[in-house]
């Protein structure tokens, strides 16, 4: 037993920093979130093992624009993320694909689509989204 733990020691130290390392690097800067489902198909195709780096500080240095791929929190499940593709931004005027509604996206939300519209659970079902993040 004495020869394992001492065969095992050089190798602790470095995992320990090593986790503290990726655990700093996730809180802070960037984490990998995984694509489910073919929404966002043909841009990801929602494969298993299929996961986007987001950025978590990319506000501070640049502002979000149309056409953005960005993650925000699931409206249908607060403890999953969703990656779509930014449409409007707050301000913006959108008319709602296939109906006549026009709304406008309030303060501190936007309007996200999937790039696959005819499987895609987004804006047009739950209206603008909060908190976006860029993927």
């Amino acid at each position: 037993m004495a020869g394992v733990l001492g065969a095992l020691r050089p190798y602790v130290k470095p995992c320990i920093a090593g986790s503290l390392i990726s655990v700093t690097v996730a809180d802070r800067y960037a984490y990998l979130t995984p694509i489910h489902g073919a929404s966002m198909n043909p841009t990801f195709e929602g494969k298993t093992g299929e996961y986007a780096l987001v950025e978590r500080s990319c506000l501070q240095r640049h502002q979000f624009s149309r056409g953005d791929v960005v993650v925000f929190t699931s409206p249908r499940d607060h403890r999953s993320k969703v990656v779509k593709r930014l449409i409007g931004l707050p301000g913006d005027w959108i008319q709602v694909p296939e109906t006549a509604d026009i709304r406008q996206i309030p303060q501190g939300h936007c309007w996200v689509e999937g790039d696959n519209g005819s499987v895609s659970f987004d804006s047009r079902d739950y209206g603008p989204a909060s908190r976006c993040s860029s993927a």
